[in-house]
Formats: structure tokens, C-alpha cells, sequence
């Protein structure tokens, strides 16, 4: 009886040491390394800007002092160093306006890359809208935005963390980057079914009826087209604009996160959900009626400040600007780096500042001169070339530059870890972005055991005001 006590008490023991082993262990080493995330970060608020690339945006010294990996000058088809030459961001007055727009379709892309050269910028297209002084002056592809009108982007990337690897997933325009950054994807059709290997790779063409709202996605009239890539190929092909695949909000939906997506309106090639059917509704759709629309997008993009300012946001939010405030050539008017500030300064300013995490990137590179090789491409659609990112959180490092490699799929994995919410399709054959195993999860931009860094408001030309009381009708992209 006693002896079979002992062994009682000695297998009680041995469980117990089991289980704190397994706690500190490999297995649970894991689980406490995400668990801050999970407990301090409660909202994600992804800031969604146009058209840059790091070396176009962020010619900023003290970045490069730091060890940011940013270029002056960059190198052309013939050999040749270019030296950046400044332009101005934005058009006010309109005759300091930069009035054309580089190509950045999948075309510019494989120019630019020159498999893998890196000297093809020169032979990118460059389209002008009005002639003037910026239309179109030599070299225009090898531009930088002056400093002084993005101040308060190099407070941030100085502030916080920088990341100088991060890259646009797709090797195109903006309408598939804004599905990307959705559902890490741009796939036609759900895994398994028909035609999902197709991604959709350009901006659309073929519209009739010169209504904004009416433009693109599952309601755009019938004569709308746009191309799919085969990515194993490189075919590209015409089709209706209106897709369907798993995204990121079903993972959000079935675990009843909050989230809400802010935009100008309907049907812009920047408002990513008009153009997934399960979203939207069916094609040739009158307008988009689904629940997922109906409840979570908002068509006034400067309602993410009121809702801050309310208590009203979401555990997570994607903040899709006007077209005056993209920083998007030609359609900006230099708006765009004091429409960040404000959000930025809304949510610091509040109780959310505490439990925070914001992710301010751009969509493509909008064919800028940018020197930095993709490290890794998956296939002729996948990845593309270098966009600036910032992260900003009482979590974030301090003043740090990441040089992990990232894209729009990283800040999908962040969000999903930090949610506990899984893979948005694990089982697809074509692999979504969201599980690249060479991009990493944003997990080096944070540091959950420091001390959270107190709020310092960014100056900007422009406050929330500003932006409450524009009038204006909100621009929609200059891309058709």
C-alpha cells in the first residue's frame, strides 16, 4: 500500500515536471513568445498610402546615417549613374505640380527588373497629363520626393521602427496590390475551383461609363475588362473584373474580430472588397449589397478619425486615403504625409495608443527608380519591387531599421498570429502570401518586454480638421 503511494506521488510529480518543461521548452517557448502580442496588441490599423518606392520616398540622412539602405542615385539600361533629382509631392499651387505618372503595370516591372539587372528604370513609360515644368523632364523614372514635403513620414521611420526590406507581393499596379493586401492573394476563384491559379495583375480597361462609382469590381458595367496572369507563365488574359477567394475578414468573421474598411468610394480600384463577389455580390452586381459591405466598409475615409476620437474602432482596420492625400502622382495635392499624421495622432492621442499597432506602407512602387533586387521571386508575378513600411506601437522598436524581408503577406501573418486566426487558405495549391515561408511576420519591428514608448504627437502642415472639413469630393486613382 505504502509502495503503491510512492509510485502515485512519483507519477504526479514526474506529470507535473512534464508540464513545465513543455511550458519552457521548444513548443512552449513559442506560445510565450506570442502570448504579449495577444495581450497587449488589441487593434491593428493598417494605413494603405500610393504609389513609391523606398528610394523615391525616403532620401532621409538621418535614415541613412542610421543604416537605412537608400540610394541617391541608381544605374540605367546603358550603365549609365543617375543621379536623384528632387520633385515635389503634391500640386499646390498647380503650376509645381510633378503632372506625369511612371508606369508601374507588370510590363514596367519586368522592364525595370531586367531580369534581375535592376537597370531597366529608363525604359519604363512615363505619361504625361499637362505639359509643364515637371512634364516630362529627362530621367523622370530617377526622382525623389523633396524632404520637406514628407516631414512627418521621416519622424515616424526615425521614431519608430523602419522597415528598408519590405516589398510590394505583386509585380503590378495598385488593384491587385489592395487585394493582396485583403487576402493575400489576387486569385480569381477559390482553391480547387477553376481558373485559381489566375491572378489578377493590372488595373482595369474597357470602362464606358466615366462614373467613378461605377468603375470597377463586381459592379462594373459589362464592357469592363482587366487581365489575369497565369503566374507559372506569364500569360495574361482578359476577363471581368469581379473574383472571389478566401480573405483575410472570413478569418476575422468567424472569430467575431471587429474590422472595418475605410475608402472614398465604391468603385475604386483601391476599394478591395468591391471586387471580391462574396463581399460585394454577384457580378454586374446594381451595387454592392453583401453583409461583409454592408457592416464593415465605410465610404468615408476620414471617419477613422471620428471613430477614434468616439472609442468606435475596430480591432482591425485597413485606411484607404482620397486620392488627394494617396501621395499617388499627379491625383495627390501633397496632402498625403498630414493624412497620415492625423490618424497617427488620433490614435496616440487616445485610449488606444496603449493596446495599438499601425502599419503604414504603399501599395507599389509606382514606377520610381528604386536600387534594391527583390531577394526572392516566387514566380513571374510574385514578388515585386521595394516600398517603404513603418510601424508604429508603444511596442515598436525605438529608432530601429528592419532589415528582415517583408511584404504585403507579412502584415497579414502579424495579424493572424496576433488573433490566433490561422491561414486564410492552408489547403491551396497556388500559396498565399500569408504563408511564405521566406517573408517574415513583422515579429522584428516589436519588442513586447520594453517599457511602451510615450505618444509624441507628429507636426504636420495639416491636422484632423483638415481633413474633417474638406468639402471636396474625394479624387479616385488617375490609373485607367
Amino acid at each position: 500500500m505504502v509502495r503503491s503511494k510512492m509510485l502515485l506521488v512519483w507519477g504526479l510529480l514526474v506529470f507535473i515536471a512534464g508540464v513545465l518543461i513543455s511550458l519552457n521548452g521548444c513548443g512552449g517557448g513559442q506560445a510565450v513568445q506570442k502570448q504579449p502580442a495577444q495581450a497587449k496588441i488589441e487593434h491593428v490599423v493598417v494605413i494603405f498610402q500610393e504609389n513609391r518606392s523606398t528610394d523615391n520616398l525616403f532620401q532621409d540622412p538621418k535614415l541613412v546615417a542610421a543604416g537605412a539602405d537608400i540610394h541617391s542615385y541608381g544605374i540605367n539600361s546603358k550603365g549609365e549613374k543617375i543621379t536623384l533629382t528632387p520633385i515635389p509631392m503634391g500640386c499646390n499651387p498647380p503650376d509645381s505640380c510633378v503632372d506625369y505618372n511612371p508606369d508601374h503595370s507588370h510590363a514596367a516591372f519586368v522592364a525595370m527588373y531586367d531580369n534581375g539587372k535592376m537597370d531597366g528604370a529608363d525604359k519604363v513609360k512615363v505619361f504625361c497629363f499637362k505639359p509643364g515644368q515637371y512634364c516630362v523632364p529627362p530621367n523622370a523614372q530617377f526622382a525623389y520626393v523633396d524632404p520637406a514635403d514628407v516631414a512627418p513620414y521621416f519622424q515616424l521611420a526615425e521614431t519608430y521602427t523602419f522597415a528598408d526590406n519590405m516589398f510590394q507581393t505583386n509585380q503590378g499596379p495598385s488593384m491587385p496590390a489592395h487585394q493582396y493586401l485583403i487576402s493575400g492573394s489576387s486569385a480569381m476563384r477559390p482553391p480547387g475551383q477553376m481558373n485559381s491559379n489566375l491572378l489578377l495583375a493590372e488595373n482595369p480597361f474597357g470602362i464606358t461609363t466615366g462614373t467613378s462609382d461605377e468603375d470597377t469590381g463586381c459592379t462594373a458595367p459589362p464592357e469592363e475588362l482587366v487581365q489575369v496572369i497565369d503566374p507559372a507563365t506569364g500569360v495574361e488574359s482578359p476577363v471581368y473584373p469581379c473574383f472571389d477567394r478566401p480573405t483575410l475578414t472570413d478569418l476575422l468573421n468567424a472569430k467575431g474580430i471587429s474590422w472595418r474598411y475605410y475608402a472614398p468610394s465604391a468603385g475604386s480600384i483601391w476599394t478591395a472588397p468591391n471586387a471580391i463577389s462574396h463581399m460585394c455580390g454577384p457580378a454586374h452586381s446594381a451595387a454592392c449589397t453583401a453583409s461583409d459591405w454592408t457592416e464593415n466598409v465605410v465610404l468615408n475615409y476620414t471617419q477613422v478619425l471620428t471613430d477614434i476620437t468616439a472609442g468606435n474602432l475596430t480591432s482591425v482596420s485597413w485606411v484607404i486615403p482620397s486620392g488627394q492625400a494617396s501621395d499617388h502622382p499627379v491625383t495627390t495635392d501633397g496632402s498625403g504625409p498630414s493624412w497620415v499624421a492625423s490618424v497617427v495622432n488620433a490614435i496616440g492621442n487616445s485610449q488606444y495608443w496603449a493596446n495599438t499597432a499601425i502599419i503604414i506602407t504603399w501599395d507599389d512602387w509606382g514606377g520610381w527608380y528604386d536600387h534594391v533586387k527583390p531577394p526572392a521571386i516566387f514566380n513571374q508575378y510574385e514578388i515585386g519591387f521595394r516600398v517603404p513600411m513603418i510601424v508604429v506601437s508603444p511596442y515598436a522598436k525605438a529608432n530601429h531599421i528592419s532589415k528582415t524581408f517583408y511584404d504585403f503577406g507579412s502584415i497579414l501573418k502579424f495579424i493572424e498570429n496576433n488573433f490566433s486566426l490561422g491561414n486564410i487558405a492552408p489547403s491551396a495549391t497556388l500559396q498565399y502570401a500569408d504563408q511564405f515561408s521566406a517573408t517574415g511576420d513583422l515579429s522584428d519591428c516589436f519588442d513586447f518586454t520594453q517599457a511602451p514608448l510615450t505618444f509624441q504627437t507628429i507636426p504636420a502642415k495639416f491636422d484632423a480638421a483638415h481633413f474633417l472639413n474638406d468639402k471636396r469630393k474625394p479624387t479616385d486613382p488617375d490609373d485607367d
